[in-house]
């Protein structure tokens, strides 16, 4: 049987599982391509250096919700069900991040530290497709803003509790659904035109 190609995919699915293990402090690409069993200059040949393996690794990361909520903001129908299904989707994926492999998001986060570049272009990628929403909306009569762009990244930070990693902890607590649809009520009262 053939080795299996090393692929840059191959090479960021060993390396979440080699930070899983040991962490970011301690993870190294010679332990990523002992995983993979290979020698660590062939990880080098796809990535540089140590760190842009591991800008590669934070930004596939934070694409896994691009695509997801990118369906959601091209969808077709009234803006406001859309609106509150988008950003509920953004809190139930880092909900689930969050909740379902606590170690592996505990190394995202120091990562998304090191990687702002990264953070940044998610961010932008996350407000583009509330400017969509909210503009298909006003174009529509359904909602108002003067300024969508404005309007999107007003609605990013209102609902910051509910998707910046800083709020983790309260993301289990009882009382975040019913504080998440008060936020997104009243939101939804501001754009109505």
């Amino acid at each position: 049987m053939a080795p299996e190609t090393l692929t840059p995919d191959r090479i960021l699915e060993a390396t979440e599982d080699v930070l899983r293990r040991y962490g970011p402090a301690k993870a190294t690409v010679v332990d990523v391509a002992r995983a993979l069993g290979v020698s660590h200059g062939s990880v080098y040949r796809h990535f540089g250096s140590k760190a842009a393996l591991r800008e590669a690794v934070t930004e596939r990361w934070l694409d896994q919700s691009h695509a997801a909520l990118s369906a959601i903001a091209d969808t077709e129908g009234p803006a406001g069900p859309r609106l509150r299904e988008w950003l509920a989707g953004l809190f139930a994926s880092k909900r689930h991040k969050a909740g379902d492999d606590p170690e592996l998001f505990a190394t995202y986060m120091v990562l998304v530290g090191e990687n702002s570049g990264v953070v940044e272009r998610h961010i932008e990628t996350m407000i583009e497709q509330l400017a969509g929403i909210i503009d298909r909306g006003v174009t529509s009569g359904e909602l108002t803003a003067p300024d969508t762009a404005a309007a999107a990244r007003a609605v990013w930070d209102a609902t910051n509790r509910f998707h910046d990693p800083a709020y983790a902890a309260e993301w289990s607590r009882p009382e975040i659904d019913p504080a998440f649809e008060a936020v997104c009520d009243l939101i939804l009262r501001g754009l109505r035109a």
